[in-house]
């Protein structure tokens, strides 16, 4: 007896295996009942670009390793690390809630990331005026025009020695003067030989000129210019100093003399330009090793490393780095210190009178990092939800202010309040935190009553609870074949039957027999068992088509096992796309019978019916030679509809073929009926699955008959087998 049970039973589980087989496989291909496989698009990765001429970035002085610049950004001004697009400030932080306690020592050397991606429009165009300070040199195209008593227009250039030729004027030298001492010569010589004449000088494009850039530059050499540029337009031709060559003191050399030192600073922290010199033939431009450095981080407008230059304090230090920002806490600031190539020392200070206190404001020395802090978070809050007009954090006079005036704080109680609240207190102790929760009467507390309206702590949470199962209201939708469709509002605990006959009852062209019911909160419990089956079923596979591969015997088992592997990921892919609609089977009749039933359930929030038409047709899918849909028939059987399809094909399993039932049941052809609903009716589907051993690779899978089952959950269907 128990052998011929568990045989019967086995063979139960392999027909139910077949039929969810085809079953799942009707569910993807037919329109309307279940999920399409879906392909996501691909998304298209975008590769950023180097930044040309970009400096390495080099640790900071404390040793912590800078983060590089992201490639394709732009560089910040003013040459501190570039935050990111998008992101928070520290005072955005420190409104949010998230400033971070620890200070972040990831600063860069402050300035060099400006010469990171030079401008394209930055260099002087040859075509420009040029003003009465311009000196004429060789190479420059000088353009006269005269007119008056007598007329003419010459167009010469300056010579390799200086010199320009004009007709009766002769030779005579022009280099060296200005554009302005230009004009005034010009017009001289022609006095001597005309008059009565009105005279324009102009200068066509400009020449070239050679300089040098040397030193601690990142690309040191000769380089060809236009006659306007200036320092800066020469060093972001050669990509500006190394990070061991110096901001605050590039030279300029001329005639083996310093004509100017510039210093970076003066244009990067205060918009001075007033010492870029402009350039000429031959200059040379110096950049010495970078000078003393400091640090600074912590809270203030550009944390970074500055280049110190002269007796440097701590309050020039901030300075330069923008000042503190409104979160500095002025209680503290630490300087950390390389003391004699030695050791690193550590002083603590603060900021509260250092501008009238010399002994506060340090002389840094290269290599000291001060941090600044950030206020500490020491506020007095308590917590206010549920059942007030505006929960949230509130600050409070610990021991001063009570229940009644926090309520107030808050906006007062909502009209679904509760009279019972409940408080929330934990206090330090030296065994641990001690939590107590007591009750508090809102209505008392308001009153005034002091054993309710108690004195609040800080940290204390105050719950106001809403009246017992408040909701404001609840919906079902119901669509199709009734008088009224659409969402509507129910009460707890009302019924379908309720729902149906307050949308006017069905219409003369429902049909009951396919109405589906669907239920979110059971759309997502069966979505979550479908997706942890497929990921299981995907590990089972990949690891028994790995073994295989490495074990075939022959090229042509090697070929077998490759097929089968792709139809191990067809069938994956086929499970991953499978999505749950939450069916569950009812069996609908008109309402003299229906209202009161097993199925009139109790509607939850979200709940959809569907009560469509009468389809009047017949689907045949699986092992037959012509999968389709046909006119129902009432007095025919599902034989007639196969005949209809072209009959079986080879590889057809003719002993379990299966009707796939409108209302979402199932029956096997020719047996017993299996739930509820007619032999074969309109809207049913006639499922001829295919012989299970055709598809070797199944045989071997481990809880088939388990993951099928999800899948027909998937598909919206009832399983019940017997």
């Amino acid at each position: 007896m128990r052998r011929a049970s568990m045989k019967r039973r086995n063979k139960v589980l392999v027909l139910a295996c077949r039929f969810i087989v085809l079953m799942f496989c009707a569910h993807l291909a037919l329109p309307g009942t279940g999920a399409s496989a879906t392909t996501p698009a691909s998304a298209e990765s975008s590769r950023p670009m180097d930044v040309q001429g970009k400096s390495v970035p080099q640790a900071a002085q404390q040793g912590q390793p800078l983060s590089p610049q992201p490639s394709g950004q732009a560089p910040t001004p003013l040459g501190t690390v570039p935050r990111a697009p998008g992101e928070k400030s520290d005072f955005e932080r420190y409104v949010s809630g998230k400033s971070p306690a620890a200070i972040s020592l990831d600063i860069g050397q402050f300035g060099y990331d400006l010469f990171a991606k030079p401008p394209s429009t930055f260099a002087p165009s040859p075509n420009v005026p040029v003003g009465p300070d311009y000196v004429v040199g060789p190479g420059d195209a000088i353009k006269i025009d005269v007119w008056g008593r007598f007329e003419g227009n010459w167009s010469v250039v300056v010579n390799n020695d200086g010199t320009i030729s004009l007709p009766k004027i002769g030779v005579f030298g022009v280099a060296g003067v200005s554009f302005k001492e230009l004009k005034e010569l010009l017009h001289k010589k022609f006095s001597k030989y005309y008059g009565g004449f009105d005279m324009n000088v102009s200068l066509g494009p400009l020449r070239t000129i050679q300089v040098y850039v040397v030193g601690n530059a990142q690309r040191p050499g000769a380089y060809t210019i236009s006659s306007l540029s200036t320092v800066i337009n020469a060093l972001f031709e050669s990509g500006g100093p190394l990070k061991t060559g110096s901001m605050r003191n590039i030279q300029v050399k001329r005639n083996g003399k310093t004509v100017v030192t510039f210093d970076l600073y003066d244009l990067l922290l205060q918009g001075d330009k007033t010492r870029d010199l402009r350039l000429m033939p031959e200059d040379v431009i110096f950049i010495p090793p970078v000078g003393p450095l400091a640090g600074i981080a912590g809270t203030v407008n550009t944390p970074a490393i500055y280049e110190l230059k002269g007796e440097t304090r701590l309050l020039d230090l901030i300075a330069m780095a923008g000042g503190i920002t409104g979160t500095a806490y002025k209680g503290r600031v630490q300087i950390q210190r390389t003391e004699d190539h030695h050791s690193r020392i550590v002083f603590e200070g603060d900021l509260l009178d250092i501008e009238h206190n010399p002994a506060k404001n340090l002389v840094l020395q290269d290599s000291d990092l001060a941090k600044i802090f950030a206020v500490a978070d020491n506020s007095k809050t308590v917590t206010v939800t549920g059942a007030v007009a505006n929960p949230g954090e509130y600050g409070v006079t610990p021991g001063v202010t009570t229940v009644k005036d926090i309520i107030s704080l808050a906006g007062g109680l909502l009209y679904y309040t509760s009279d019972q609240a409940e408080m929330t207190r934990v206090t330090a102790t030296q065994s641990g935190p001690k939590t107590d929760i007591f009750s508090i009467d809102l209505a008392k507390a308001l009153a005034g009553a002091p054993q309710h309206n108690v004195p609040l702590q800080t940290n204390d949470y105050l719950l106001v609870r809403t009246i017992p199962e408040w909701s404001i209201y609840r919906t079902a939708a119901i669509k199709g074949e009734v008088r009224f469709p659409g969402t509507y509002t129910f009460k707890q605990g009302e019924p379908l039957s309720s729902l149906i006959e307050r949308a006017g009852g069905f219409t003369p062209r429902a049909y009951l027999r396919g109405a589906m019911f669907t239920r979110e909160r059971v759309r997502e419990q069966q979505q979550r068992q479908i997706n942890e089956m497929a990921e299981r079923l995907e590990r089972e596979l990949s690891g028994a088509g790995a073994a295989q591969v490495a074990t075939a015997s022959s090229p042509d088992d090697a070929r077998m096992v490759q097929f089968e592997l792709e139809q191990k990921r067809q069938f994956i892919a086929q499970l991953k796309a499978a999505r749950a609609k939450g069916r569950i089977a009812l069996n609908i009749t008109e309402m003299t019978t229906f209202r009161g039933s097993a199925y009139d359930i109790e509607l939850e929030q979200g709940d959809t019916i569907t009560v469509p038409s009468d389809p009047k047709t017949v689907q045949v899918i699986g092992s037959v030679y012509n999968q389709s849909a046909f006119v129902y028939e009432q007095s025919k059987e599902y034989g007639y509809y196969v005949d209809l399809a072209g009959g079986y094909t080879s590889n057809a399993d003719k002993g379990n073929v299966f009707i796939l039932q409108a209302n979402g049941t199932a029956l096997k052809a020719g047996g017993s009926f299996l739930g509820f609903g007619q032999r074969l009716g309109s809207g049913d589907t006639v499922v001829v699955p295919e012989q299970l051993d055709r598809i070797a690779w199944m045989r071997n899978i481990k809880d088939i008959t388990q993951i099928m089952y999800q899948i027909a959950v998937a598909a919206g269907v009832l399983i019940v087998v017997f």
